[in-house]
């Protein structure tokens, strides 16, 4: 009798089917039906393959720069391909056999998880692309461990937005931190690099005891500490603000939230330029996610005054870290503090989003927390852009100092132009990302609705000028970097030897530069992708909005706020053209081209240009109290002249100095316990045991 049999495992097995006929049993063809989570995984499992396969290939570095980072690269173009499509898609569970025997990691990919699973795999593409013409021997760490520390971070980083349990989460947490720090240290054979790396990772576990305290209150003293079973959960007002606070400590810790932010500048300027654009660009946007998965997902209540911590924690950050970032003299501690400044704006849109979800205004909560996602993926892109073209420059020319660069457009076209992108995105200028997510935060502050408080109305407007405020001074410290390093004369001959970006490193560049141009001619496209994660947070979205604008960006409604991305662009293109053609009619070649007369000096030199420290000095003056700074001041008496300032942060004094300080003298007085002599030990024993038996006889 005829008959067919399927046997069909979970998805991601082969589907295999049986068929019985007169003539016997035919058997088909396997057939390979994979979910996204299985692709998702596959991307993860691919990448710390790769990493292995440099393990074995220890000092082959041809091999491992031009194979090994090229295929992570490709595997990331996979993996974003992937992200994009579940984006859409259900949320996809399963449960792998690993970890404890009461507690298997359980994986979920949802709209959420999918979302910054394509932001990882966006700019590790472009990142891992230019770090196989950026890595090369003499990095300190052997090239295979590098290339093994690499990929598997990028899998960590990966597998912590798919984790569905505190177990798996944690495990890929410290697997990250872990990873990063050993980057970090890369060259550590120089101290400095040293204390930057151990710095780093005791802040990060500071913050990773906040995460999972914060999951021993989400599940409720239940035992099971699936989030499926945390969700389930209905925790009063108290223990969810227990929850959100250790969370807030622990995930602003790895994002670099003031005040925990004085590892950021260390860490970021330690590691190799690609470690930096990852750790900056990507690994900070891990804590972004921590944030919204607990605040909006795992928690089922949101209370107003999260909100005003959120938005008091970001502005703090975002004044702070652009105002460090203006007076900074290095390159990397420049764009190190940079990054404080965009994650303090990505608290404050959160902050927002979560004061309008208290009151159930979940339109204005969708538009919160569509800037904060867009800002997200925008970040992602511009900020890893300028730490590799920074890398570039610093292969090129060894010099990370400010007042040594210069001039560079002449011999780094490539690298000047391309970082240009990156310096305007990062400046909120028109038509890139940049722009977009910040006019869409503006748009969230300005035209909300009236709110219940009378202290939050006031409040509101308020907040919207301090944003206002930290975006003209990020154009500032913008101009600032690109002008002082590629613009202007060398101010050192040996820059006149360096050369520009080689093929891959280019590449890398050109990835990047792509997405910031993508984010800033598509939004209403982009803003679909974000729609079913703003929809599983909030209940809300943007998409039928914009959508129904056309070509026009119509956040609320068209007679209060509309962009035209596309508009911009020709209008700027043709206003530049129009400049040009009248210039070359009316003026061309009747100029008279004569040394300048410079005030009776005319023998102009590099010095005479504008320095980093000048360009700092109006907003060290301004904000001086934000600073702790020394001053070395030049005297009619010195032999030559000389002039220093250093810039100190006052979060250091006020609070991890003390409690250093509070740690040594206490590890002194613990170190006395330690005599060397065995009765002394005894008597400690025999001590300890006559405590132990009085507090049980209680």
């Amino acid at each position: 009798m005829p008959f067919r049999a399927d046997f069909t495992g979970r998805a991601g097995f082969h589907t295999i089917c049986v068929k019985s006929t007169a003539f016997g049993v035919h058997y088909t063809d396997p057939v390979i039906d994979w979910t996204h989570l299985d692709w998702a995984l596959a991307a993860a499992c691919a990448w710390l393959l790769v990493g292995l396969l440099g393990v074995f290939a220890l000092r082959r570095m041809a091999f491992i720069a031009r194979v090994l980072f090229p295929a992570g690269g490709a595997i990331a173009v996979g993996l974003f391909a992937v992200a994009l499509s579940a984006v859409f898609g259900t949320p996809e569970v399963t449960t792998l056999p690993l970890g404890l025997p009461s507690l298997p990691f359980h994986l979920r990919l949802d709209s959420l998880s999918a979302f910054f699973l394509m932001v990882i795999a966006g700019a590790s593409a472009g990142v891992s692309a230019f770090a196989a013409g950026y890595f090369r021997k003499g990095e300190g760490t052997p090239p295979g461990l590098l290339c093994l520390e690499y990929h598997v971070f990028l899998a960590s980083m990966a597998l912590v937005v798919l984790a569905d349990d505190a177990y798996c989460f944690m495990v890929m947490w410290e697997t990250m931190a872990l990873s990063s720090f050993f980057l970090v240290i890369a060259n550590h054979r120089i101290p400095e690099i040293r204390r930057a790396g151990y710095l780093y990772l005791l802040i990060a576990h500071v913050g990773a005891i906040g995460i999972l305290l914060c999951f021993g209150v989400l599940q409720a003293n239940t035992g099971d500490y699936t989030f499926a079973n945390m969700r389930a959960q209905q925790l009063g007002p108290f223990w969810a603000s227990v929850a959100f606070l250790l969370a807030l400590l622990g995930f602003g810790a790895k994002a670099g939230i003031v005040p925990l932010h004085v590892w950021l500048p260390e860490a970021h300027p330690a590691a190799p330029s690609p470690v930096s654009a990852l750790m900056s660009g990507v690994m900070l946007k891990t804590a972004i996610y921590g944030v919204l998965r607990v605040s909006f997902d795992l928690l089922h209540v949101q209370l107003w005054w999260w909100g005003l911590v959120l938005l008091a924690l970001g502005l703090a950050s975002a004044l702070i870290g652009v105002v460090f970032s203006a007076a900074q003299v290095d390159m990397k501690r420049l764009l190190a503090y940079s990054s404080i400044e965009n994650i303090g704006l990505l608290f404050a849109a959160m902050g927002l989003a979560v004061l309008f979800s208290a009151y159930g205004m979940k339109p204005m909560a969708a538009l919160a927390l569509t800037a904060a996602l867009y800002h997200v993926a925008s970040h992602a892109l511009f900020k890893s852009l300028l730490f590799v073209g920074t890398g570039a420059v610093l292969h090129a020319t060894g010099q990370r100092s400010l007042g040594k660069l210069g001039g560079l457009i002449h011999n780094m076209p490539w690298v000047t132009w391309l970082t240009l992108v990156g310096v305007l995105a990062c400046a909120g200028l028109p038509p890139l990302g940049g722009f977009v997510s910040e006019w869409l935060l503006l748009q969230s502050f300005l035209f909300t609705p009236g709110l219940p408080s009378s202290f939050l109305n006031m409040l509101i407007p308020v907040v919207a000028a301090l944003i206002a405020l930290v975006a003209a001074l990020s154009g500032y410290v913008m101009v600032k970097f690109f002008g002082v390093v590629f613009l202007g004369r060398p101010r050192d001959e040996a820059l006149s030897r360096a050369r520009d970006a080689g093929a891959w490193e280019r590449l890398g560049m050109l990835w990047l530069v792509a997405g910031c141009l993508l984010l800033g001619l598509l939004p209403i496209q982009f803003i679909a992708l974000i729609d079913p994660v703003t929809q599983q947070l909030v209940g809300a979205g943007l998409g039928g909005t914009v959508a129904a604008g056309g070509w026009l960006l119509i956040p609320v409604a068209v007679e209060r706020a509309s962009y035209g991305p596309v508009i911009v662009l020709l209008g700027v293109t043709a206003g530049s053209a129009l400049a040009y053609l009248l210039v070359r009619r009316f003026y061309h070649g009747r100029s008279r081209r004569a040394p300048a007369w410079d005030c009776g000096y005319p023998w102009q030199t590099a010095r005479m240009q504008d320095t980093a420290e000048g360009f700092g000095q109006p907003i060290r003056q301004i904000f001086e109290p934000f600073f702790r700074m020394e001053r070395e001041l030049p005297s009619p008496f010195d032999a030559q002249p000389h002039y220093r300032v250093t810039i100190g942060d006052h979060f250091w004094h006020w609070i991890y100095l003390p409690i250093a300080s509070a740690v040594e003298r206490l590890s002194r007085l613990i170190g006395l316990l330690q005599q060397g002599r065995i009765s002394v030990y005894l008597l400690y024993s025999f001590l300890t045991l006559i405590t132990v038996l009085l507090v049980v006889m209680r």
